[in-house]
C-alpha cells in the first residue's frame, strides 16, 4: 500500500534574474512500512525535497499525495495540521522546548491536535517507556546527554502515530556509538510497523535502511535496493 506518491514534483525559486531549479521533475513512492534513506550532496535538492515530503513547503508543480491525501494543494492551515498528524519529525538539533521536561516536550503535539487532557499525559509517558527514557521524564534538555534528547525527539515523533516518521540527519550531532543506538531506535519504530524515511549524508547510516533513494542536481539520480541492511540491535 503506497503511503506517498510523488509525481512530476518541480520547485523553482528566483534569485535575482535567474531561475534556481531545486527539484526538477521527482517521481518517488514509499510504501507503507518502508525503511527509505534519502540521499544527496550539498545542492542536490535533497532538503527543498524533504521539506516538501514534511509539508513545511509546497512544489511549484507536480502532485504528492500522502496517505491518500493530495498535499500538494493544501492551504497553510491545511498543511499545519497534516504536519502534526501525519508527520512526526527528528531533527539533528533536537528542537526541544529548553525549560519544559522531557514529558512536556513529548506532550506538545497532543496539546495541539486537542487530545483530552487525561488522555494526554498517558500517552506521552506511554511512548517515553517505548524508547526507554522512562526514568528521565521529569528532566529537562540541560540535564540530559545527547542521546537522550534526541530519544525525547523521537518520543515527541511517535506520540501522535503518524503516518511516518520523518528524521533530518537525526545522528549529525550524536558521537558513533550514541547514532547506532539511535539507529536502533529507528530499526525498532520500523519493525513495529511505522514507516521511516531518514535523510542523511552518511553512507554509514543510509546502511541500516532497506531503500536508498539518491538525489542530484534536483532529480531522482539512482535508488538502490539494500538487500543486507546493517542492524543496530
Amino acid at each position: 500500500m503506497k503511503i506517498i506518491e510523488i509525481s512530476g514534483i518541480k520547485k523553482y525559486f528566483q534569485v535575482g534574474n535567474q531561475i534556481v531549479k531545486a527539484l526538477d521533475g521527482i517521481d518517488i513512492d514509499i510504501h507503507k512500512n518502508e525503511y527509505v534513506s534519502l540521499m544527496g550532496t550539498s545542492g542536490s535538492g535533497k532538503s527543498t525535497f524533504m521539506n516538501i515530503l514534511g509539508c513545511l513547503d509546497t512544489p511549484t508543480a507536480g502532485s504528492y499525495i500522502l496517505n491518500n491525501q493530495r498535499v500538494s494543494e493544501l492551504s497553510d492551515n491545511e498543511l499545519a495540521e497534516i504536519r502534526n498528524k501525519e508527520i512526526g519529525f527528528v531533527f539533528q538539533t533536537f528542537n526541544l522546548l529548553p525549560r519544559a521536561t522531557a514529558l512536556e516536550n513529548v506532550m506538545l503535539p497532543l496539546i495541539y491536535a486537542g487530545m483530552p487532557k487525561n488522555q494526554i499525559t498517558e500517552r506521552a509517558i506511554e511512548v517515553l517507556n517505548q524508547v526507554q527514557l522512562g526514568d528521565r521524564m521529569d528532566h529537562r534538555p540541560n540535564e540530559l546527554s545527547g542521546g537522550q534528547r534526541q530519544r525525547v525527539a523521537v518520543a515527541r515523533a511517535l506520540v501522535n502515530n503518524p503516518s511516518i516518521i520523518l528524521a533530518d540527519e537525526p545522528t549529525g550531532n550524536l558521537d558513533s556509538k550514541t547514532s547506532i543506538e539511535i539507529m536502533g531506535l529507528f530499526e525498532q519504530i520500523h519493525n513495529a510497523g511505522n514507516t521511516v524515511i531518514i535523510v542523511t549524508h552518511e553512507e554509514d547510516i543510509a546502511a541500516h535502511t532497506h531503500r536508498i533513494i539518491r538525489l542530484k542536481d534536483g532529480i531522482v539520480h539512482k535508488q538502490e535496493i539494500n538487500e543486507n541492511p546493517k542492524s543496530a540491535l
